[in-house]
């Protein structure tokens, strides 16, 4: 974990420092769920299959399948969170089979 020991170094003089409490290692090497955590400087790193990293899921497995049925059930929430409020509104009939048609139905 030298890149993250370097990193740390050289936040310190500008006054920075790192939470480590929030700070998530993704082992390059697969999906070997045999650590759970490591030791970086005295601080306790969790090693994870998984994050979102601004705004996309980085996954041990690659590609792109994952984020998304990630996307599409953040979609789904969404509509289904309107509910009732679209369809029983003055939108057009056009527009609310718009909607229902890029609503995505796996997830």
């Amino acid at each position: 974990m030298l890149a993250l020991e370097v990193m740390d170094t050289k936040a310190q003089p500008l006054g920075m420092s790192i939470n480590w409490t929030k700070n998530k290692i993704r082992d390059l090497g697969g999906c070997d769920a045999s650590r759970q955590r490591v030791s970086v400087q005295e601080n306790e790193v969790e090693v994870v299959e998984s994050f979102v990293y601004p705004g996309s899921l980085i996954h041990c497995l690659g590609g792109s399948e994952l984020e998304i049925k990630r996307r599409a059930a953040i979609v789904h929430d969404a509509m289904f969170a309107l509910g009732q409020n679209i369809w029983s509104s003055s939108i057009s009939l056009e527009t609310k089979l718009r909607l229902y048609i890029t609503m995505p139905v796996f997830c």
